[in-house]
């Protein structure tokens, strides 16, 4: 089992910037690709950002791309998604989800996921 623990979101304004944490627990961290998912009030679970166990490939959604940089700290037990020039339609819950080594921008390849952390962008 692995527990996940997304934390940092908040109200920001347009322009602005957030950084989610995902903080991991049970087994090892280090085989799991993680990635980041958003819903928004009333529409479907989608794909943000993924990387692979190893932090040698990152994947975005091309909206965020240029914009929200995903990382890992695997020492730390943490995935990290920058968020920069924060629009207002990047309003959502944002979920960190983990699966074995590659990622994927499917929800349902994904085998644990976090509570959520809502971020709320204002124009």
């Amino acid at each position: 089992q692995v527990q996940l623990v997304e934390s940092g979101g908040g109200l920001a304004q347009a322009g602005g910037s957030l950084r989610l944490s995902c903080a991991a627990s049970g087994r090892t961290f280090n085989f799991y690709a993680m990635g980041w998912f958003r819903q928004a009030l009333g529409k479907e679970r989608e794909f943000v950002a993924a990387i692979t166990w190893g932090s040698d490939n990152t994947y975005y959604m091309g909206s965020v791309k240029g914009r929200f940089t995903i990382s890992r700290d695997n020492a730390k037990n943490t995935v990290y998604l920058h968020m920069n020039n924060l629009k207002p339609e990047d309003t959502a819950v944002y979920y960190c989800a983990a699966r074995r080594f590659q990622g994927s921008v499917y929800t349902s390849e994904y085998d644990y996921w976090g509570q959520g952390t809502q971020v709320t962008v204002s124009s």
